[in-house]
């Protein structure tokens, strides 16, 4: 039975499904939710999953051929939907939904109103009820050190709850009541009430940077110092000091006022990473971070609306203001969401920040995503299992007789069909070998295939040169790959294996992956593997492909520069030194050959009459560079440039 036979098995009639907002599950024959969606008309959305199996998305064809059931829930409006789809998801974790995860456990402050006596804690978890968080916080140390000036500044209790009953139930105080370090009613030198308000001055301050609490406790020592009594304005004194100090240790990015959260977002083909931070009283008071693999169809907007669902699960409570990248789906409908966690504290909006200190901490924030999203990769990357899994996965897919330990990929680039290079990068047991990086130029080509063709072509006479040699396996003959990679589809690749076929190679397996569909097409063959989006394998042949296009792109503007430095630098005062100023002034190549008379004779040391030269020059048409020989054929190797 095909996908289409087993979808209509399932499949309700259409006249059964509402045209009311809901919410919506797929689960497998063994009861196990795959996926839950939310709808505006879940009759127009389901009909989306029934139509021609070649027009869905790949996750969205598998999930349906494991599904067996479908069934929905009617709501009243889209907020509610809303709601319930992100509950549903955090309840049963469907495998085909987008979930942000933590990459880590982050440290918390928590206040724990719910006891009698609330007492200041550091905490990584998240449930304790009825207590009231405070971060999360990146270092725990610098937690440590803040907890501390905190005691000092706000004496509460510190005992736990076993000291706490045992005082409290004898009369006598703890040991830590006896030498002044808790100050809870159990010292009994304050009562539970006038313990409570120390608890609620410390939440104020904590909430949102409240420096009346520091106004108070400066007056009183004034008092107190005025009256000779010294002893208490030196504990004032220390109190007040604690406060300023955990107030410096927190960074001023904004009014005293604002409280809201910033949210960056950074992803690519296969994960994105979120970063939030956290702004009270004006202060960065924490961070958060989080991974998350994506699919095709996973828009920014999408992520967005997971994450900051995800964000304000449990007790945390939103601020009036989230400030995003870009507005999330559905923005509308997430305000009323979020509104409904800030009872009796006002309507919760967000919005793109557009001028000003906020766009400055929302290019922070989309700077910390993707310096996340680059330490995630590089993670699993080193990660010696995960590419022990991705060559044996990446073996299986591809119908190799052995593991793929050392691969090639060649990827072309050019510009506007000008400046055609190649580049060649090796991976070797899943990491890149960059000794053995090499450049090629291109000097005639037609098309993106003839130049894959050319450069296999290459790369194959060499091959068969070092074999009929008999040459030690060392420098760019060490070995002969496994895994030959092109950047492109299915032209690309019978380009490729049509060079290897007249070279008489046939050891070599050979694959292209294509850009977007990630799609991995084979010699010969009509359809292409699809790996699964979480694949290790298909994560290693992204990268081995990313690195061929990085090294490419290098090699062809290194090129672009030099040719145009050295066009300019035959025109007569204009030296060496004055041409890289000149390269400086307009940032990049092309700006100086866009550039007009004005903007030329603007340029520093550029008159009038220099500027008509530059530009006349710049117009002539270039001859053709004399064909250089390839540092490959030549077998002498080159800088890389790696």
């Amino acid at each position: 039975m095909n996908a289409t036979d087993h979808r209509v098995s399932f499949r309700p009639a259409t006249g059964e499904i509402p045209t009311s907002p809901g919410v919506y599950r797929f689960s497998d024959r063994h009861g196990r939710v795959l996926y839950i969606g939310k709808a505006k008309n879940l009759r127009a959305r389901l009909a989306n999953y029934f139509q021609p199996e070649h027009s869905l998305m790949p996750r969205t064809r598998t999930m349906l051929m494991l599904a067996a059931k479908l069934d929905w829930t009617v709501v009243a409006t889209d907020t509610e939907s809303l709601v319930l789809e992100h509950t549903w998801i955090t309840e049963y974790k469907p495998p085909f939904n987008v979930q942000f995860k933590d990459d880590k456990s982050y440290p918390y402050l928590a206040v724990t109103l719910r006891e009698e006596s609330p007492r200041l804690v550091i905490t990584r978890n998240e449930r304790i009820r009825g207590a009231k968080y405070f971060g999360p916080y990146p270092k725990v140390w610098a937690l440590r050190e803040t907890t501390s000036l905190l005691q000092q500044a706000f004496p509460i209790r510190t005992c736990n709850d076993a000291d706490y009953r045992r005082a409290m139930s004898t009369g006598r105080p703890c040991l830590a009541g006896q030498i002044g370090r808790c100050n809870g009613p159990c010292s009994h030198r304050v009562t539970i009430a006038e313990h409570r308000e120390r608890v609620n001055e410390l939440v104020a301050f904590l909430n949102g940077g409240d420096t009346s609490h520091l106004k108070r406790l400066q007056r009183r020592m004034k008092e107190a110092a005025q009256e000779q009594r010294y002893e208490e304005a030196a504990r004032l004194r220390d109190q007040a000091q604690a406060v300023e100090h955990v107030m410096e240790k927190n960074a001023v990015v904004l009014g005293l006022d604002v409280n809201l959260d910033v949210f960056g977002l950074r992803s690519d083909e296969l994960a994105a990473a979120a970063h939030q931070f956290i702004i009270r009283g004006g202060r960065i008071r924490g961070e958060r971070s989080w991974i998350v693999d994506v699919e095709l169809d996973d828009s920014p907007e999408t992520l967005l609306e997971q994450v900051l669902q995800s964000a304000y699960e449990g007790e945390r409570e939103p601020p009036p203001q989230i400030l995003v990248p870009q507005l999330p789906a559905n923005s509308g409908e997430l305000e009323e969401a979020l509104s409904t966690l800030r009872p009796r504290r006002g309507r919760v909006t967000i919005r793109v920040p557009e001028r000003g200190d906020k766009v400055q901490l929302m290019d922070r924030a989309v700077l910390n995503a993707g310096e996340h999203l680059i330490r995630h990769k590089l993670k699993r990357a080193a990660d010696l299992t995960a590419r022990t899994d991705a060559l044996a996965e990446l073996q299986r897919s591809l119908g190799m007789d052995e593991p793929p330990l050392r691969i090639e990929c060649i990827d072309v680039s050019h510009l506007q069909g000008t400046g055609v290079v190649a580049s060649l990068v090796v991976f070797e047991d899943g990491l890149p070998a960059k000794g053995a990086y090499r450049k090629y130029r291109i000097e005639q080509t037609t098309d993106d295939t003839d130049s894959i063709h050319q450069v296999v072509s290459r790369r194959a006479a060499q091959l068969n040169a070092a074999r009929e040699a008999d040459l030690p396996p060392s420098g760019v003959y060490r070995d002969r790959p496994q895994l030959l990679i092109v950047d492109g589809g299915e032209p690309q690749v019978k380009a490729a294996a049509r060079a290897l076929a007249e070279a008489g190679i046939d050891d070599i397996a050979l694959c292209g992956i294509a850009k977007r569909l990630e799609e991995i097409w084979l010699p010969g063959d009509p359809f292409p593997v699809i790996l699964p989006r979480t694949s290790e394998a298909l994560f290693l042949v992204q990268r081995v492909r990313d690195e061929a296009h990085r090294f490419a792109i290098t090699f062809q503007r290194q090129r672009r520069s030099t040719s145009i430095a050295s066009r300019l630098s035959e025109i007569p005062g204009l030296g060496p030194k004055r041409v890289q100023a000149l390269l400086k002034y307009f940032g990049s190549v092309a700006r100086l050959r866009a550039a007009s008379l004005a903007e030329l004779s603007a340029a520093p040391g550029v008159g009038p009459k220099l500027a008509e030269q530059i530009l006349s020059h710049l117009q002539t048409p270039q001859a053709p560079d004399a064909k250089l020989d390839d540092e490959v054929e030549a077998g002498r190797g080159e800088e890389n440039g790696a």
